[in-house]
């Protein structure tokens, strides 16, 4: 059973643990604490009482971006991500936001595509953004119109 809910500092820990499975520079529970305990919108999705997935935001103003979206690479390629996406993004819209951004590695192709799929477009660079295991990665810029 596949079940939405608002994020807690309490989820830190294993929001941290998932998304270092899912990616390899992930953040820390320390800095899912700091965003939540910021009051940033969090939203963690679980099947069968466990965390799979989890999307955090940030809202200024009218505008919002996306600051972290994982989902646990045993369901990854299930629609999970898109669902996840989704339920966040109407939510942004329910606060008010009416442009939404986000930046994500230009290697990662699989997000590339689930943005791009849910109405996100491709709008600038930031050259050496992401730590590599070779050095330095670009970061792909991304917004859309809600």
């Amino acid at each position: 059973m596949i079940d939405f809910r608002a994020g807690t500092p309490e989820d830190a820990e294993a929001m941290a643990a998932l998304e270092a499975r899912a990616v390899p520079h992930a953040w820390r529970a320390g800095q899912y604490r700091d965003s939540l305990q910021a009051g940033h919108l969090c939203l963690v999705v679980t099947q069968n009482g466990v965390l799979a997935g989890q999307a955090l935001a940030m809202m200024a103003l009218d505008e919002a971006e996306i600051l972290n979206l994982a989902i646990t690479p045993e369901l990854q390629g299930q629609g999970l991500g898109f669902a996840l996406l989704a339920a966040i993004l109407t939510q942004l819209r329910a606060l008010g936001a009416h442009r939404v951004f986000l930046e994500v590695r230009e290697s990662n192709q699989p997000a590339r595509r689930l943005y791009q799929r849910t109405g996100f477009v491709e709008t600038g660079l930031r050259k050496h953004y992401y730590p590599a295991a070779q050095g330095r990665e670009h970061a792909i810029l991304m917004e859309m119109s809600l």
